[in-house]
């Protein structure tokens, strides 16, 4: 039985709990749910503070967790990153009014920043002694008067200009989520059975399989157009010289693939969604 944290609320909540459920874990939170047991996988989840998350799992309290990876720079821990997700992509960005005479990042050197990730602002500026820290709503330090500018995470950037606030330069740093497990742990066989399921469903939206018939003269250019990961599958057809051809192929590709393949001759060209693979 290995533990296993999971982000308790905020943006990565649904999506963790919608993607191990496609994997097939039971896992649940009632309003007042801590934990919860999933005896059939050998997992117990627990629902923490996608901040704290890090620490338990770099300290080995908890085998395994799903957190942002900007969570885990953010706490100068060094958990085994075992596989990053596909959801929570966000950016930690500096803003600063709409009429401020800043226009890059170097010019807030000597500002009054707020931010809920001093960690990763004082090492991006290489250390900065004017951070106001402040667990959230960040974007109203400004308009409240105790900091110049700002340094929060951005998905659309709507909140910043509802606040009257505009982003300065690149991004100092760019997360998404990810599952970690405790130094040493990686090998368990319930860790790595989770890594095994998550890797599997990105893996089914990210391809689709598809079939379709192809007489002898044009199969290898049909090859060459669908070549699957390690090869694709010909099975001979009772029609003389004409071949039944399966590979797996890009999902945003699918549709140029299967225009490709009817340009070419090809008959009976089916594709089809994968819930989950190992490839």
């Amino acid at each position: 039985m290995i533990k296993v944290a999971l982000p308790n609320k905020g943006q990565l909540f649904e999506p963790t709990m919608d993607i191990l459920a496609a994997c097939g874990y039971k896992v649940s939170k009632s309003l007042r749910s801590l934990s919860t047991l999933d005896g059939e996988n050998g997992v117990e989840f627990f629902f923490l503070r996608p901040g704290d998350i890090p620490m338990y799992v770099s300290n080995g309290i908890i085998d395994a967790g799903i957190t942002g990876m900007d969570f885990v720079a953010e706490k100068g821990v060094n958990p085994s990153k075992l596989l990053e997700l596909n959801y929570g992509a966000s950016k930690l960005c500096a803003a600063v009014p709409q009429n401020s005479p800043v226009r890059s990042l170097d010019e807030l050197k000597t500002s009054r920043i707020a931010t809920s990730f001093p960690n990763i602002v004082g090492k991006f500026f290489g250390g900065h002694d004017k951070l106001v820290e402040l667990e959230g709503a960040v974007e109203i330090s400004v308009k409240l008067g105790i900091a110049d500018a700002v340094v929060d995470i951005v998905e659309t950037g709507t909140t910043l200009v509802q606040a009257g606030l505009r982003i300065v330069g690149e991004p100092l740093f760019v997360s998404r989520s990810a599952l970690f497990a405790h130094t040493g742990r990686e090998n368990q066989a319930e860790v790595v059975v989770l890594k095994n399921r998550l890797e599997g469903k990105l893996v089914a939206l990210e391809y689709m399989m598809v079939e379709y018939d192809a007489p002898k003269a044009v199969v290898d250019r049909a090859y060459d157009i669908t070549p699957g990961v390690e090869a694709p599958t010909v099975t001979p057809l009772q029609k003389p010289d004409w071949y039944s051809i399966k590979a797996l192929v890009k999902r945003r590709e699918s549709q140029k693939i299967m225009d490709e393949l009817s340009k070419l001759g090809c008959k009976g060209i089916l594709l089809t969604s994968i819930d989950s693979a190992r490839i």
